[in-house]
């Protein structure tokens, strides 16, 4: 065989062996999805796990699906329209009571950020400046109404408990508000006396001069005031079945999205908003997006971790008639080992 001939061969086994490894490596790019809702910074973890490439270096093509409240990534994940949802962790325990067992991966919130509440303009200027202030407040004869994004939805979850905890649960009347596309104008046109609100909406609400801010949560104490301390609020979950039939798969998510949560503690926030706000949030008002990014940046460690303590404080809020939630052990629906993995991994 002569030299030139041999190098031929040499060179189409070379070829043939790297389409074949690129065929391979298609192959094993796992398909994955994330539900959350509405499309709010509140939820920017995935977002800028994928901006960031986080999920395809973990060999995931991932995609993101949103609705209009919370409840639908609780919904989309039990209908097995996606692998993993990002939403209040009340959601994964109200999943797991109806016989669909979920596991809770991290938590990417630890202090509520959308259990601020916020009332109507004209309300507010009336001297209905409090929680107490907005019980008492009678619409023609009848109780205020508060409107919550869905009923079941983690600012249901947080706003229902704050008047309870005050004495003050049977004071107010609580409705499905939506996104802001239906809460703001309900709230202008007085169809709602109040709406629970993320930091994003409080700002948005006050500079149309619609609402103002009676409980706020990123003010140092309050919430802790009322809930004991921190507890996982928002968290990243999946069912029980996703990660006994493929924990590869949950590693490297859980991984993608830690990764996103080392970014964000390192990075000013105006780097962080500047990659997240061309693709999501071009029509929402910069200073709303600030809030919101700021919240976690100011009230929490971005490490993820969700221990014991922390999990039973959640009692509160969670085990109460009209949740459906029945006591869990954290054992039962807790699982840190894909996060403590990601953590080594990723020092």
């Amino acid at each position: 065989m002569n030299i030139t001939r041999r190098q031929a061969l040499i060179a189409g086994s070379t070829l043939a062996g790297a389409s074949m490894l690129s065929g391979q490596l298609r192959a094993e790019t796992k398909q994955v999805s994330l539900a959350f809702g509405p499309v709010s910074p509140v939820y920017a973890i995935g977002m800028i796990a994928e901006l960031k490439g986080y999920f395809k270096d973990e060999g995931l093509d991932s995609k993101l699906i949103t609705g209009n409240a919370g409840t639908f990534g609780r919904q989309t994940l039990a209908a097995g329209q996606a692998l993993f949802a990002h939403g209040d962790a009340s959601h994964p325990l109200q999943l797991s009571a109806r016989g669909k067992p979920c596991k809770i991966l991290l938590a990417t919130e630890m202090v509520c950020s959308y259990a601020n509440i916020m009332v109507r303009q004209d309300l507010y200027e009336s001297g209905i400046n409090s929680v107490e202030k907005l019980a008492e407040y009678k619409r023609d004869g009848a109780k205020p109404i508060v409107a919550a994004t869905a009923i079941g939805s983690g600012t249901w979850v947080f706003g229902t408990y704050v008047f309870e905890a005050r004495g003050l649960g049977d004071k107010v009347n609580w409705v499905a508000g939506g996104g802001p596309n239906t809460m703001f104008p309900s709230l202008q046109t007085k169809q709602f006396d109040a709406i629970m609100a993320p930091p994003s909406w409080v700002v948005e609400v006050d500079k149309k001069g619609f609402g103002k801010t009676i409980y706020d949560t990123s003010k140092p104490g309050v919430f802790e005031k009322d809930f004991g301390g921190t507890l996982p609020v928002l968290v990243i979950y999946t069912l029980q079945d996703t990660v006994e039939q493929d924990k590869a798969m949950v590693q490297a998510y859980v991984n993608a999205i830690y990764r996103a949560m080392a970014f964000v503690k390192a990075t000013p926030l105006a780097d962080v908003q500047a990659l997240v706000t061309p693709k999501y949030f071009s029509g929402i008002d910069p200073d709303a997006v600030s809030a919101e990014l700021g919240f976690d940046k100011s009230t929490w460690g971005y490490d993820g971790v969700i221990d014991k303590a922390a999990f039973e404080r959640g009692a509160k809020p969670w085990y109460r008639k009209g949740t459906d939630i029945p006591e869990t052990k954290y054992e039962d629906v807790v699982d840190m080992s894909f996060l403590q993995a990601a953590r080594a991994k990723y020092k």
